[in-house]
């Protein structure tokens, strides 16, 4: 592979695998509120956020880091109050002296913020508008969770990016706004696999802090989901494995102030996407290398997949991060590139009806179900196993099998998106 393609798919991984605090739909929030505090300058009267269904579902029902709280309000007060757009994702990271002063100035002023859902094809949208007399600032976020398309003052327009141009327009126009290299699964793996090794250990980084996070998951958190499957491991890896990875949910679901390397957007994605394999790989006593190679593997498979998925869809995120995992996996039991396409077809034809119903303590068993499911595609497959071409949505071609699952999740189900967004604000309990 020539070194100008391997350069970028590094500076791809950089883009997409990224630190972050909390979960990244209110962080992204919060970073948009932040930018138009600072271009108006002072505390405004009144604060309105308006952002499209995908946002608002993934946020409405999380836990803000720190706080004991969930939901947007609290995210919103702790970026008026002191949050700093230059932290991007870690915006929400806050002392617990500066977190207690958002919470007093929310148990106050609660009326000045006022949050609504904005009718836009745009699944990632995200609109501050900050006022204070006749004085107004606006700052913009679309197509990406720290991506600013349109910031102005006064009515005075201080930056207005191309993409800015492209909002609200068709699912044709977001996708064109993807990065010009077009990924296939061999090429994946072949930069994984064969890149230089000094080139590809930057990835060890997500391990640090996605590992140090299921640590502290399993201390209890949220669904305690990680805590009692590791008490009932009896030593199985699987098990185990699969056991430290929803931990790290739990606790980024529950709002543990730990940072967390995300994958696409995803905090989950990205915990998916580490822990699983570094795990898998250690518990196996394999080398360095294949564990980092693996790694790498993992987390450029799982965004290839969700460039055709897109940024936020009815389809759940540990369909992406999950093939990744299976990638990875069989890697580490030496298989061929034939066998981790064996595993990628099985993984489309068993997890792709998997929805997202916003981000909340729950989303650890869905990271369960991919995870097992990674495990038992990846066995089937290094047997030598795959589903057939006629089955569902898989084909011959693995890249065309993975272009299927993208249509399913991209264009097919915008329906399932407003009916999932309808039964979560509209519940009798």
């Amino acid at each position: 592979m020539e070194q100008s393609l391997r350069a970028q798919l590094r500076e791809i991984l950089h883009q997409e695998v990224v630190l972050a605090t909390g979960c990244t739909e209110p962080g992204a929030v919060a970073l948009c509120v932040a930018k138009s505090r600072e271009l108006l300058g002072e505390m405004p009267d009144s604060v309105e956020v308006l952002m499209s269904k995908n946002v608002f579902k993934n946020a409405m029902g999380v836990g803000i880091p720190g706080t004991g709280m969930i939901g947007l309000p609290i995210a919103v007060a702790m970026a008026l109050n002191s949050g700093r757009s230059e932290r991007q994702l870690e915006v929400l990271m806050l002392p617990e002296q500066e977190v207690s002063q958002a919470k007093e100035w929310l148990a106050n002023n609660a009326d000045r913020i006022h949050i609504g859902v904005k009718e836009t094809s745009d699944k990632l949208y995200i609109e501050s508008t900050c006022r204070k007399g006749d004085q107004t600032a606006q700052a913009v976020i679309a197509k990406r969770h720290t991506n600013f398309v349109f910031l102005s003052r006064n009515g005075k327009i201080l930056s207005a990016s191309s993409d800015a141009n492209n909002c609200g327009q068709s699912a044709a126009a977001t996708a064109s706004a993807q990065p010009s290299v077009v990924l296939t699964a061999r090429m994946v793996y072949e930069y994984a696999t064969t890149a230089p090794l000094e080139e590809l250990e930057f990835i060890r980084e997500t391990v640090k802090y996605n590992v140090a996070a299921s640590k502290e998951g399993l201390k209890g958190y949220g669904l305690h989901a990680g805590e009692i499957l590791n008490m009932n491991a009896s030593g199985d890896i699987v098990h185990t494995v699969v056991a430290r990875t929803v931990a790290a949910s739990d606790a980024r679901m529950d709002g543990c102030t730990l940072p967390i390397y995300s994958n696409s957007g995803s905090g989950n994605q990205g915990i998916a996407c580490t822990v699983p394999v570094y795990e898998y790989g250690t518990l196996k006593h394999c080398s360095d290398e294949q564990i980092t190679r693996a790694l790498i593997l993992s987390h450029l498979m799982s965004i290839y997949v969700k460039r055709g998925i897109g940024r936020l869809s009815a389809l759940c995120g540990i369909v992406n991060a999950s093939i990744g995992v299976t990638s990875g996996i069989v890697f580490l039991h030496g298989g061929s590139f034939d066998q981790i396409g064996y595993a990628v077809k099985n993984m489309i034809n068993t997890l792709a009806g998997m929805v997202c119903d916003g981000a909340k303590p729950s989303c650890a068993l869905k990271m369960s179900t991919g995870l097992y499911s990674a495990f038992v595609c990846a066995e089937l497959a290094y047997h030598g196993h795959v589903v057939d071409a006629t089955d569902g949505l898989s084909e011959r071609d693995l890249d065309e099998s993975i272009h299927n699952l993208g249509r399913l999740g991209h264009d097919g189900m915008n329906q399932t998106d407003d009916v999932v967004l309808d039964i979560m604000t509209h519940k009798k309990s």
